[in-house]
């Protein structure tokens, strides 16, 4: 039951991210939240194998600040390359040297 309000609490935050990030439009609506949810899943039940345990206040702190983090870096990085990448296609496609 704990995953899933983990899995909640983190794409709300992935959300609220993607509202703060400069560039926003490159990118889906969900794909931030999406992000988040997955890597706060991850870590979540990576440290419950590593024997922590579910209601203690650092594997919350863990989870959703990797969440965060995940997200974070994404809504940085993904919209300098997708408009690189963009500006590269099109000088291809007009006829310019790529």
């Amino acid at each position: 039951m704990e995953l899933l309000f983990v899995i909640v609490i983190a794409a709300s935050i992935g959300l609220a991210l993607r509202y703060l990030v400069p560039q926003r439009g490159t990118s889906g609506v969900l794909l931030l939240p999406a992000i988040a949810a997955a890597a706060a899943a991850i870590v979540w039940v990576a440290l419950l194998w590593f024997g922590w345990s579910f209601d203690g206040t650092w594997i919350w702190v863990a989870s959703l600040a990797a969440g965060g983090i995940a997200a974070l870096v994404v809504g940085l990085v993904l919209p300098r390359r997708r408009v690189e990448a963009d500006a590269h296609l099109l000088s291809r496609l007009s006829g310019g040297k790529a």
